[in-house]
């Protein structure tokens, strides 16, 4: 569907489902986009996220690729952590002990802090002519549309 200008009254009548649905798949997509030229996956860098003790992880403990499934609620149908994995280990950004257990190494915390310092970058190009309080209320508007379905997620 294009987007094309519609009046306030029109877009009062429109389905916020369908909206978030097409913000949610474009903005993945770019977000993905945008790692992809960078040369790193949005599931790789969540990896990283999860395993380092400087971010995601509590205590830095090695995780199985299932705990770090499980601990990704976020993970598309296409994510493969398994694969995402494998590419990690081979730049030496991840190593595996023989029980499973996926750990960080330091080169992989460097790879996170490098990869992290691009995240303002791929913020800026989604917000672009976007004020901070009018992102503030649209996601309040989306916090209590959630509230209203009778969720516990916002």
């Amino acid at each position: 569907m294009t987007i094309h200008q519609t009046s306030d009254a029109e877009l009062a009548t429109q389905p916020a489902a369908y909206w978030t649905g097409a913000a949610y798949e474009a903005l993945i997509a770019f977000t993905r986009a945008q790692q992809a030229d960078l040369g790193f996956t949005q599931p790789q860098f969540w990896l990283l996220r999860n395993l380092s003790k400087n971010d995601i992880s509590p205590d830095g403990h090695g995780m199985t690729v299932p705990e770090l499934q499980q601990a990704m609620s976020y993970l598309r149908v296409e994510d493969d952590l398994e694969t995402e994995a494998e590419v990690l280990l081979e730049r030496g950004w991840l190593s595996r002990d023989g029980e499973g257990l996926l750990w960080i190494a330091e080169s992989g915390e460097a790879a996170r802090l490098d990869i992290k310092r691009h995240a303002p970058e791929i913020r800026d190009r989604i917000h672009l002519g976007i004020d901070d309080a009018d992102y503030v209320t649209a996601l309040k508007v989306l916090q209590q549309m959630i509230r209203n379905t009778g969720s516990t997620l916002a």
